[in-house]
Order: C-alpha cells, then structure tokens, then sequence
C-alpha cells in the first residue's frame, strides 16, 4: 500500500449511515496560535499539514468554531477547497472565547445558530457533513439547545448532529430528541473516564471520538509497557497509543492533531500497526494500574 493510503489501514466507520470514513482522522485544534487563539506561528506549515493529511487518505477532518476563533475553519478553506470528494469536515459549536485558554459555555438558540452560519461561511460549504454541540450548556435547558440544531438540520445547513463531552444519560435524553451519530469524549489509553460512555457508543452504532487521545506521557518511559513495546516494535510511545486506541474498538475515530507535517505523519503511521489481543489487554491493564 503506498503511503498516500496510510490512513485506510486504519479500517472505515460510517458515521450516520452514509459518511464512510477512516477512522484515524485528524483534530484541527492546533493549527491556531497559543492557548488556541489567533493564527498559527507557521500559517504556511499549518496548510501543509492540512493538505498531507488528504495525500495520507485521512478523509475526516474535525475542527470547531471557537478553535482561534474561527482561525482552523478558515484555514481548512484557504487549504483545500474545492474540497475532493469523499472528505468529511466536522465542526462544532457552543463555546465562546473570551481570550487565550479561555472557554465559556453558550448554548443559547440563537448563538448556536449563528455558529452555524459562521462555520457554513467560513469553510465555504452550503451543509456541514456533521455538527456538534461542543458542550451541553447548564445554563440552557437541552431541549433548547438541541432543538436549535434540529431547526438546523431541518432547514437543511447541517446533515447529522453529534455530542462532546457528555455521560450515557445525556446521550440517551438527547436522542429522545434528535438521532444522535457521533460523541466526542476525552478518551485515551492513560485516561479511561468515559469507558461507560464508549460501550454504550458501540451497542449504539454512534462513532466515538475521542479527543486528546496521546494523553499517554505518563506511561511513555523506557521501563513502562508503553515504552517497551515501542522500542519492540521500533516505533514511538505515541503510535502504540494510537495503535491500541484503534484496536479498543470498531467505532473508535482517533484525531490525533499537529502542526507540524512530521508530526502527522508519524501519528498517521500508526495506523499501520499492529497489537496482538495479548498486548492490547496486557497495555490496558497496566494503564488501569499506573
């Protein structure tokens, strides 16, 4: 298989029903400057990146509005549209950004909406393959929010509609009001809080997307099970965290991000690799005990 196919070993979900995608994709939170604000320190390296990504086969894309804000939606445009064929760009929206590292919940009707519009402007599309409420609002009653992206849907700006950072209830109370294809949890081999939330993911059929998914550093020294069966293996710890991460399950959609091409194409690399069950539980249990 030529490199440009790397991420296809992978293996393929379909998100909805109808979005075939590999599932190592790619975050694009990191193509923005510090603390996730203003424009990247290499914008030119920032869409390379993006474009190696497609040469890779990686065909999902996941950003959000408030990733600058705005900044990694406009440069996903200025970097590959006209999009090809077959890409999928997920975006999300419910967050506002007062300044760097900073994060407020908003889940208000008429903001989600005009999220919406802004990230349909920016990436230059006419519907967004999958859109997801970034964070579920206290503030907001949940029928509200969510009525607001079935509004969306149903004018026909958004195609399916996904969750971040919710529990099992959550998702169950949401799909009462709008079929659910995608949750977006903090998930890793070193950080199994969701475990609940990913098996309920997989009896569903949802796709689960688990962000900051190299969370491995604590378990990446030399003496460490990761550690060992990187330099088995001759690879880094981080591959052997996106390898077991692929292995974990069936609807698992890594999107491991970088702004830097080298970066990416190790991440990518992983997706050639291989766990035996012995290890893919042998890992496990030591991550659980560590």
């Amino acid at each position: 298989m030529q490199q440009k196919d790397l991420a296809v070993k992978s293996g393929e979900f379909v998100v909805g029903n109808d979005l075939r995608v590999a599932r190592l994709g790619f975050g694009a939170m990191r193509i923005t400057g510090r603390g996730i604000w203003g424009a990247p320190a290499n914008r030119a390296e920032a869409i390379r990146v993006l474009r190696r990504a497609i040469e890779l086969g990686i065909n999902f894309i996941d950003t959000a509005d408030s990733y600058g804000p705005n900044v990694s939606e406009e440069i996903i445009a200025e970097a590959l549209h006209p999009y090809p064929a077959g890409l999928v760009i997920a975006t999300k929206g419910g967050f506002k950004r007062p300044g760097p590292d900073q994060w407020v919940e908003n889940g208000r009707p008429e903001h989600l909406k005009s999220a919406c519009e802004g990230s349909l402007r920016r990436l230059r599309l006419d519907r967004i393959d999958l859109y997801q409420l970034h964070r579920i609002d206290p503030k907001v009653p949940a029928g509200d929010q969510l009525g607001a992206l079935r509004d969306l849907q149903s004018e026909g700006k958004i195609k399916h509609i996904g969750l971040s950072e919710v529990s099992v209830q959550q998702i169950q109370h949401a799909q009462t009001m709008v079929p659910i294809v995608s949750v977006q949890n903090r998930y890793s081999l070193a950080d199994r809080g969701s475990e609940d939330v990913l098996q309920y993911c997989e009896r569903e059929g949802i796709g689960f997307i688990p962000w900051f998914p190299l969370a491995a550093g604590q378990l990446s020294g030399s003496k460490s099970p990761v550690g060992r069966e990187a330099e088995r293996l001759n690879i880094t710890p981080s591959q052997v965290a996106l390898a077991w991460l692929l292995s974990r399950s069936p609807v698992m959609l890594p999107i491991p991000g970088t702004s830097s091409v080298k970066h990416l194409e190790e991440n990518v690399a992983a997706a050639g690799v291989t766990l035996d069950e012995n290890k893919i539980r042998e890992l496990g249990e030591a991550a659980r005990a560590s």
